[in-house]
């Protein structure tokens, strides 16, 4: 008993000497949280300030990157159509994207509304927004190089230009800021390339005018005509008025300050006299009108369609050779190398199988010709009889539009070719249609229709007959249904005013060409009456050619389209009327028709879309 009882002392000193234990225990892992909650508060806070850096960081580059995208976009739209430097206008021999007028503007066009912006973008879908930032920023715009089609620069620029190829480096640098002070700077570099298609400038062409004439001297003893006048009237000169009634239905201008008078020479008076009468108005010194050397080579034409240069310009006088590569007779032989002397050619081709496609816009005549005009008995055709060479040929073309054939025949001799005469745009290639030129490379020695009050030109046919001489008209050249009202062969008539279209328009034209002689007249017909139904030409640079009679006293000459000459000349007629084909005023003309100096307004050069590439793009910031 004893000795349990010692047992027990000690046990319960052992107890008392561990007292306390629980206590620092519960004390050390109460400084173990702590530490360990205070180590992931800290972390806590690094980890929000790191993020929130990060954040505003990345908020300064995506606001940089947007302006940079921002500028470089905006200078696309600025040379499509409607932009600041797309051209409105386009003026022959001027760049249409001037060097420093350019580049000014395409800096000032973004470095003012750019220059400062904010950028921010929907986060989830709620009112917050997703990395506010704000940019700042310019750009650099300069011309790297210019040249076009010729392989000229653009200083100076050429004239006869017809693509210009632009390359500017522009260099964008943008900073981005966000909620804090971090800010991002990024830089991008590149080339922006334009190409301008230029087109050529169409020009007033001459079938425009009612009457021109180029030379004519105030008081030089000579006067017009009386008569009825209709569409635009315009000389280089001076008018003269003799005694009879003149009537102009539109304005009368001239570029000499007095006209001529029975009473106002020797040196003319500066009002019309009161038998002019002219309501649309009298306009005196005015500014001349240039006259080119020609539009086009009608020559060529016969052999391509074309007769000009793609830059607008005329095509050189083809050559034997050139002529011996295309034409044939209607014996399938080529047109001879060393030249001809007569006879009837036609550009066409045969293959294999000696089938005949034609190839060309007309019909070639060497030598002196008559021509006779007609129209199909049925049908859209339109024939040419031609009489030339020594014996006498006589070769009948049929061209037929509708069945798109060409039919040769020359005494028991017929040739049928594929196909019918085409005119193709100069610098496009564009087929424009069915057109004949017919040109005579000597003189037109009798020209007309097959009677008085006999069409001659047949529905839907527009046609240039052109000689390197002159042209002598023997009797009627009528449409088979009137353009305008107010010729004689028109019955209609009466009921409407002269000059105004019937609504009978299908194409019909008919053109009178030489540059280098006269159209004469020389009327076979027994009433003395004579109509021609067509624009007639004797124009040329410094030419010399005119509408002049070689016949009888013509009673009333009636002319439905217009005339148009370098000088003025005697026609001996009693009456003389010009009665205006209104459809010319309106941008056409009879095929390969010689054109004024006169731009018809002016075109927009067509720019492609730019092309933005980019070479460099620099962060110049360290934060990655």
């Amino acid at each position: 008993m004893q000795r349990e009882n010692s047992k027990f002392k000690q046990r319960s000193r052992a107890s008392k000497d561990q007292r306390g234990v629980a206590l620092i225990t519960t004390l050390l892992l109460l400084m173990l949280l702590t530490g360990l909650t205070l180590a992931m508060a800290w972390s806590s806070r690094s980890d929000m300030l790191i993020n929130g850096y990060y954040r505003n960081f990345r908020g300064s580059f995506y606001a940089a990157d947007s302006g940079v995208n921002i500028m470089r976009q905006a200078m696309t739209p600025l040379f499509l159509p409607g932009g600041a430097l797309y051209p409105t206008n386009f003026v022959v021999g001027t760049n249409p994207l001037p060097k420093k007028a350019t580049e000014d503007a395409v800096m000032a066009a973004i470095n003012g509304p750019y220059g400062a912006g904010t950028i921010s973008g929907s986060g989830n879908g709620t009112s917050g927004k997703s990395w506010p930032g704000k940019y700042t920023g310019n750009i650099t715009f300069t011309e790297r190089s210019c040249s076009t089609n010729l392989g000229s620069t653009c200083t100076p620029f050429p004239a006869n230009a017809t693509t210009v190829n632009y390359t500017y480096a522009y260099t964008i640098t943008a900073t981005g800021t966000s909620l804090g002070a971090e800010k991002t700077n990024l830089v991008d570099s590149g080339l922006v390339m334009i190409t301008a298609s230029i087109p050529t400038p169409a020009q007033l062409n001459f079938a425009g005018y009612g009457m021109f004439i180029d030379q004519y001297n105030v008081c030089d003893g000579t006067t017009l005509v009386p008569g009825t006048i209709t569409g635009p009237v315009f000389t280089n000169g001076s008018w003269n008025f003799g005694t009879g009634q003149y009537t102009f239905t539109d304005q009368l201008g001239q570029a000499g300050p007095t006209v001529g008078t029975s009473t106002g020479c020797p040196t003319g008076a500066t009002t019309l006299p009161a038998n002019v009468s002219a309501p649309q108005g009298f306009k005196p010194g005015q500014q001349k009108v240039k006259l080119p050397a020609n539009s086009f080579n009608q020559q060529s034409a016969v052999l391509d369609g074309k007769g000009a240069n793609p830059d607008g310009t005329p095509r050189s006088q083809p050559t034997s050779s050139d002529m011996n590569k295309v034409l044939k007779k209607i014996d399938k032989s080529a047109y001879p190398s060393g030249g001809a002397s007569s006879g009837v050619f036609l550009p066409y081709t045969v293959d294999s199988s000696g089938k005949a496609s034609f190839t060309g816009g007309g019909i070639m005549v060497e030598g002196n010709a008559s021509v006779t005009l007609s129209p199909t008995a049925t049908g859209k055709g339109q024939i040419y009889t031609i009489t030339n060479g020594l014996p006498s040929v006589t070769t009948t073309i049929t061209i037929d539009p509708v069945s798109n054939t060409t039919v040769v025949s020359s005494g028991s001799t017929t040739l049928n070719i594929s196909g019918v005469p085409h005119q193709f745009d100069p610098t496009a290639g564009t087929d424009l249609g069915y057109d004949t030129m017919l040109y005579v490379d000597g003189n037109i020695t009798s020209l007309s229709g097959p009677g008085q009050g006999k069409p001659a030109i047949q529905d839907g046919n527009a046609l240039t007959i052109t000689a390197a001489n002159n042209v002598t008209i023997t009797g009627d050249l009528l449409y088979k249904n009137e353009p305008v009202y107010g010729a004689p062969s028109n019955p209609a008539t009466a009921a409407h005013p002269i000059d105004t279209l019937t609504g009978n328009d299908s194409g019909q034209a008919l053109g009178i060409f030489t540059a280098s002689g006269d159209i004469q007249l020389k009327n076979g017909q027994a009433n003395g009456n004579l109509e021609i139904d067509a624009s007639m030409a004797t124009i040329s640079a410094a030419g010399t050619g005119g509408l002049t009679n070689i016949g009888n006293q013509i009673q009333t000459l009636t002319i439905v389209g217009g005339r148009i000459q370098n000088n003025i000349k005697n026609i001996n007629a009693v009456q003389r009327n010009v009665l205006f084909d209104q459809r010319f005023a309106n941008d056409f003309a009879p095929p390969w028709f010689p054109s004024t100096g006169i731009a018809k307004g002016t075109n927009g050069a067509n720019l492609n879309k730019p092309v933005v590439t980019r070479l460099q793009w620099l962060n110049q910031n360290n934060y990655f």
